[in-house]
């Protein structure tokens, strides 16, 4: 295999997973909404559109390098009624989902648009676990009632 063809294929497999994180976001907002979580429901689907920028970056990045797009099946994600263990799952997801891209920066080094854009996508990943990261640490100290309730007047502020 060829360096373009292993670094559009890596790139492919980026989208695919950020397809599936949109899927999952836009899912877990409807959830949030439907028990009146209007700022998490928002939240998740501001997730949800960044997730979209990063897939039209990644996907612009494959065109210009002669590759073909593709839609594949992403992986089955579970959408959870409790919001502690959706947080517990968005965080799996996302150590799981940095492991496997810092993995793939030797690959995306052949190319430096692909590698800063890693870089920075990455970062912006990062951020995500240490919100959530953050939101779990809060929980367990306040309590999720607490919590929910922090959220709901924080978004009445708004």
């Amino acid at each position: 295999m060829n360096n373009r063809t292993e670094l559009i294929d890596a790139l492919q497999m980026v989208m695919t997973g950020l397809q599936g994180q949109v899927n999952a976001h836009r899912m877990q907002g409807l959830v949030f909404g439907a028990k009146g979580l209007t700022a998490l429901a928002e939240q998740y689907e501001a997730h949800a559109e960044e997730e979209l920028g990063w897939m039209k970056k990644f996907a612009n990045r494959i065109l210009d390098l002669g590759g073909e797009l593709k839609i594949e099946a992403t992986p089955a994600v579970d959408v959870h009624d409790d919001i502690v263990e959706y947080l517990k799952a968005e965080k799996r997801t996302s150590e799981e989902g940095i492991a496997q891209v810092t993995g793939l920066l030797p690959v995306f080094a052949q190319d430096l648009v692909a590698h800063e854009d890693m870089k920075a996508y990455l970062i912006d990943e990062d951020g995500d676990l240490q919100e959530t990261n953050q939101n779990l640490e809060l929980i367990e100290l306040i309590g999720v009632q607490n919590w929910l309730v922090q959220k709901l007047a924080g978004a009445a502020q708004a």
